[in-house]
Order: C-alpha cells, then sequence, then structure tokens
C-alpha cells in the first residue's frame, strides 16, 4: 500500500534535504478546473509525487489545484510529463523559480481545502470561466506605457513591500478575500480603464479578475504566470523588466531577486534593506524585514525583548509558548498596532528611523 502520509519528523526531513547531492528546482503551478472526488485525487498525486521525492505545498479543492513545489533535476521531465497526462492539467504551464538554490521545501503536503485561494466569495452566480484576458511580458510591457492603463498589485502588503511593478496600486491588506472587494471599491471610478491584475504565479489575480467581471468592469487583463513567467520570460526575450526589487515566495527562500534595485526599508533601523525574516522567539516567529546589521545585533530577533526570551532555557522558553496562537503574525506598517512590538528597545535607546 502507498504511504500517503509523512512519517518522518520535520528535522530530520531537512537535514535531509541539506545533505542531498543531486540539484532541485523549484516550481509552482495552478490551474482551475472541476475536481469530483478531492480524496482520491489528492491520495493518487500524492503516491505519484512521494515516489519521486517530490517536497512541496498542495492544495486540491473543488475548484482546482495550486502547487508549489520541488523536484530533483533528474525527475523533471517525468513530472512534466506525468502532471501533462492527467486531462485537465495537459496545457499546464509550470512556473520555474527565478533565484532558486533547490533548498525551498523538503517534505511533501498535499491538502485538501475548501477553495485553493481562499477568496470569500459567496455569491452563486460567480463565474470563474468569465475571467480577464491574459497578457504577456510583451503585451504588458506595451499596454503600460498607456498612462491610462491601471495595474493593480493582488499580492498582500508584505509581498508589495520588497517588490512591485512600476506604478503599480497596492490594495493594502493581508488577506486575499480583503482585497477582492477593496479592489473594486478602489477601481470605482475606472470601471471603462484597462486594468491589468497580476500576482506572484496567477492564481490570484486571476481570480482577481474575474471578479472585476463579475462587478461590471469592462476592459480587465491579468498577467499570464504572474511575475515569476514574466521575470523569466523578459531575461529570455531581451525585453525591459518593469519589475522593481524582489518576489516574495512563499517557501523557505521567502524571496528571489527579479531586480538589483532595494525599494523597502529595514522594519528596526530604517536602512534599506529587502531580506524577510521569521523573529527566533519561537513564541513570536513574526515576519518581518531587517538588515544584517540589525540581525546582527538583536540576534535574529524582532526585539529586545525576543531576544532576551531565546537566551532563557529552552524548557523555560517551552512554556512561554504554551497556549500561544501566532496565526498570521505578520509586520504590516499600514497596520500602526504592531510598530510599537517592532521598536520595543531598552529604556533611554534612542528611536529608530521612521520608515515612509
Amino acid at each position: 500500500m502507498a504511504v500517503l502520509h509523512n512519517r518522518v519528523s520535520q528535522k530530520e526531513l531537512k537535514e535531509r534535504l541539506y545533505q542531498e547531492a543531486e540539484p532541485r528546482t523549484t516550481i509552482s503551478f495552478y490551474h482551475y478546473f472541476p475536481i469530483g472526488d478531492t480524496q482520491e485525487f489528492r491520495d493518487r498525486l500524492y503516491a505519484a509525487l512521494n515516489e519521486k521525492k517530490v517536497f512541496g505545498r498542495i492544495y486540491i479543492a473543488s475548484e482546482g489545484i495550486n502547487a508549489q513545489i520541488s523536484v530533483p533535476r533528474s525527475h523533471f521531465e517525468w513530472l512534466r510529463d506525468y502532471l501533462h497526462s492527467i486531462a485537465p492539467l495537459r496545457d499546464l504551464r509550470l512556473n520555474i523559480a527565478v533565484d532558486d538554490d533547490g533548498k525551498s521545501f523538503w517534505v511533501l503536503k498535499i491538502k485538501i481545502r475548501e477553495k485553493i485561494v481562499a477568496d470569500g466569495i459567496d455569491d452563486p452566480a460567480f463565474d470563474m470561466s468569465n475571467k480577464g484576458r491574459y497578457v504577456n511580458a510583451e503585451e504588458f510591457n506595451q499596454l503600460t506605457q498607456d498612462p491610462g492603463t491601471i495595474v493593480v498589485d493582488m499580492r498582500n502588503h508584505y509581498e508589495y513591500e520588497v517588490g512591485h511593478f512600476e506604478k503599480a496600486i497596492e490594495v493594502p491588506s493581508d488577506t486575499f478575500r480583503e482585497q477582492l472587494p477593496m479592489s473594486v471599491e478602489m477601481l470605482q471610478d475606472n470601471k471603462d480603464s484597462n486594468i491589468i491584475m497580476y500576482c506572484t504565479g496567477g492564481i490570484r489575480c486571476e481570480k482577481a479578475s474575474a471578479y472585476l467581471l463579475h462587478k461590471g468592469f469592462k476592459n480587465v487583463f491579468h498577467l499570464e504566470g504572474g511575475i515569476i513567467h514574466y521575470a523569466n520570460t523578459v531575461k529570455e526575450r531581451g525585453l525591459e523588466n518593469k519589475f522593481k526589487g524582489k518576489n516574495f515566495v512563499f517557501d523557505d527562500r521567502l524571496g528571489e531577486r527579479i531586480s538589483e534595485e532595494i525599494i523597502a526599508r529595514c522594519h528596526q533601523c530604517g536602512q534599506p534593506a529587502d531580506t524577510h525574516t521569521n523573529c527566533k522567539n519561537e513564541a513570536c516567529h513574526l515576519l518581518f524585514i531587517q538588515c544584517p546589521a540589525c540581525a546582527s545585533r538583536y540576534e535574529g530577533c524582532c526585539s529586545t525583548a525576543c531576544q532576551e526570551t531565546t537566551h532563557l532555557p529552552i524548557e523555560e522558553q517551552k512554556e512561554l509558548r504554551k497556549g500561544i496562537d501566532k496565526g498570521r503574525h505578520i509586520f504590516n506598517k499600514a497596520k500602526a498596532r504592531l510598530r510599537p512590538r517592532l521598536y520595543s528597545e531598552t529604556p533611554g535607546s534612542p528611536e529608530p528611523p521612521a520608515i515612509s
């Protein structure tokens, strides 16, 4: 009988990953299509991918599949052929990571969810098949030459902060569910304008384009393959790159560099920086931007309080973590309630520079 779940500790799996000699390739893909028996589809997929040592995170829902994975390079062609052998995935686009060391994932997790991207849409009249028109990298560059074209970033605040397209509008939230109605409200006076939506790999902006059409917008486009496919295409074809900074990714890398510009700032000292990290205090684990100097000063922590906690005996740290639900613990400078958390300094220390 095939193994359908991981049975080895996360720590051991990560150690095994870093001992591997064969390089890996990080890939993302998604596709909206109806899946009848999600459990059967999930189990069949797990058995096939696990045998070939594919790692990553895959979500299955009745509306389709969303995946971020890494595969040993010797199995890449097998993976492509296997996915294309599934009828609805015959023309599936595989987005190859831009800045990749292959150490993005160390375990395979395939989960069944209500939707492959949580959207909060409960209107039965919403039709995902009525979506905006794809634009490729060249078409995107051409359309954005028109000053009347509106470019909308459908990613979270912490993604937008470290990298985005020139003149792109941010929908300032940390959940896609909140962004959909916010985008409609923000664009209400532009229903006849050309609107291009984009995201990391295409899954969110594709649904967002369908949502805007559902709400009466006329000329809605979405970037084919998202930032990842765009970055690979402009590099291959020698096109102008209109994306500035880093592309945040949801794996152990936390980002891939698309251009050399650093457009964000350290959340502790205000110096230019775009490296995301999680606070080393396991009771906090806040996701924030930290420069090398602050990483050294605070030992990878977001505050002196967390730094002091990491020096406590392990058993005492475990006691402090009991009952804590970190949830989506993310620094967002648009949410003032988090600023004191990051700027907690020792008494009498100077106030860090404000982050504009």
